[in-house]
């Protein structure tokens, strides 16, 4: 609730208000504790009280109860009991419900929320994709030769058709990128398979998040409150936290700074927190400690949800000015130095030993610590939380899809695009390079069958030519035959005539005159070629 303009979360065991200070919420904060012990009550509490601040917020939803804010809660023996108790009927307590815009990154159970490639970035995607350290640099080149192209990685076809483009012109970008193995290119397209497969499509593309979007103030000025609805996402620990550490690193990038305000611009409740942690690189969980200590100039604050204190690093750990610690449950060595751990990280309260409180603290009940209005963590206080004002609990599907279509965003995002990119581009100039391929074959193809073509006609030319020439020769000879036979008829004519004048002397001299005239003038005729 919001009891004169403070956040009001508990009642301590004396009777007293506890209020979380609105000029010191962005200074971030945890909510801790066993299963079962009231953590989400806590967060529910807390972010009502923003909304009605005005203040907006963020929170996923990884149990499906979290939906239930947007509708009045229920009244209850046990709610009478304990609004009696805490005295909220005099402070204006009332059930409402809260203006909540829902997501779900696969489209299911609210508005899809979506990201491109691009902005995801190699780092986080790398994550995401359970990539080592080789292939993590190896994918971060192929992001350099997307941007150097200015090709846009828009979706996961995108960056599929871009590690295929690489790794077939490796040679050519090796020596401005560094040789680039087909192995470790076939190991990173698995894992974007594989990411795939598991429903990464969906949350991979256009039209992407605006987070100003998430700044919006609802009916009556309240806050308007985000829920990503995480219940099968959560099954995919790294995608989960990596995309609300990537939801988080938006913020940072692209609010302006604004210093200490007298209120938060968005509240940001990062459940399941561990697994923001676990198996962290260490160059990531560096970016992760700058993300959280910078935020809060943003007018961001942040809190984290998880079972144990010792979950959150100790750099994390050590901005966390305002922490609410549910019970622990100390059954093992470990679980005890944990628990002794959670109880000296609280400004010592004389009035009772906070390790021993801490364990045998009930459903409901916390050690509280929050920072004063000079910035000091308070002394702890054994606590009861108060009660939700909305709904605790799931809502029924006609619900869900009613909240979803009459939110304002609902036109803005359902509808998937899918705008010239990458796979669009590198398409083209496959099918240019094919169609020039295919041209210069078809010209190839044409030139080789004019030259056959040529070949063929100089061959017949020439046969022509040795067909005519031997006709030529047949000819000749022909009338040589014609021109010796008639030659040697003359010349015998001839002889007959010399040897009628000198006997038998004169007819063989004249047939030898004849034939040797004969052959003379056939010379002349004739030549010799």
């Amino acid at each position: 609730m919001l009891k004169d303009g403070k956040v009001w979360i508990a009642k301590n065991d004396a009777g007293e208000d506890i209020f979380l200070l609105p000029e010191m919420a962005n200074r971030h904060g945890l909510i801790a504790g066993a299963t079962g012990t009231g953590k989400t009550v806590t967060l529910k509490v807390m972010a009502e009280a923003f909304s009605d601040m005005g203040v907006p917020v963020f929170m996923a939803d990884v149990k499906g109860d979290l939906a239930g804010t947007i509708k009045a809660g229920a009244d209850s023996e046990d709610m009478q009991a304990r609004i009696e108790r805490f005295g909220l009927a005099d402070a204006g307590f009332s059930y409402q419900g809260y203006p909540c815009t829902l997501y779900d990154i696969y489209g299911e159970k609210g508005i899809p929320l979506r990201t491109t490639v691009s902005e995801m970035g190699p780092v986080l995607l790398a994550r995401i994709l359970e990539l080592n350290e080789l292939q993590t640099d190896v994918l971060s080149i192929v992001f350099k030769i997307a941007d150097d192209n200015g090709l846009l990685l828009i979706d996961l076809k995108d960056l599929k058709s871009m590690l295929n483009y690489v790794n077939e012109n490796s040679s050519a970008f090796a020596a401005d990128y560094g040789k680039i193995m087909p192995a470790t290119i076939g190991a990173i397209m698995r894992a974007v398979v594989a990411l795939e497969v598991a429903g990464g499509d969906k949350f991979f593309g256009e039209p992407a998040l605006n987070t100003s979007d998430w700044l919006a103030v609802g009916e009556g000025g309240k806050g308007m409150i985000s829920i990503l609805d995480s219940e099968s996402l959560i099954n995919n620990g790294k995608l989960y936290s990596t995309f609300l550490l990537w939801l988080l690193s938006e913020l940072f990038e692209l609010l302006p700074e604004v210093g200490d305000l007298p209120k938060p611009k968005l509240i940001f409740f990062f459940d399941e927190a561990h697994l923001l942690f676990k198996d962290t690189p260490k160059s990531l969980m560096d970016k992760i400690e700058q993300v959280v200590k910078l935020v809060r100039s943003k007018g961001v604050g942040v809190y984290f949800v998880t079972q144990t204190p010792k979950d959150i690093p100790d750099g994390v750990l050590s901005q966390l000015g305002n922490k609410v610690q549910h019970a622990l449950r100390a059954y093992t060595p470990a679980d005890q130095r944990a628990a002794k751990a959670a109880a000296t990280a609280f400004r010592v309260n004389p009035a009772f030993d906070t390790y021993d409180t801490l364990l045998e603290l009930g459903t409901g009940e916390a050690l509280v610590s929050v920072l004063g209005e000079d910035g000091i963590p308070g002394m702890v206080e054994k606590c009861a939380i108060l009660p939700p004002q909305s709904f605790m609990g799931a809502i029924s599907d006609t619900e869900r899809d009613q909240a979803i279509k009459m939110s304002l965003l609902y036109g803005k995002y359902a509808t998937p695009e899918d705008p010239d990119s990458a796979y669009e581009f590198l398409l083209r100039m496959g099918l240019e390079k094919e169609e020039q391929a295919a041209q210069a074959a078809a010209e190839a193809e044409a030139a080789k069958e004019a030259a056959l073509e040529a070949k063929e006609l100089a061959k017949e030319e020439a046969r022509l030519a040795k067909e005519k020439e031997r006709e030529q020769r047949e000819k000749e000879r022909a009338m040589r035959q014609v021109a010796s036979s008639a030659t040697g008829t003359i010349g015998r004519k001839v002889g007959q005539t010399v040897g009628g004048t000198f006997g038998s002397f004169g007819k063989t001299l004249g047939g030898n005159v004849g034939a040797s005239l004969g052959r003379g003038l056939l010379s002349t005729l004739f030549p010799k070629k």
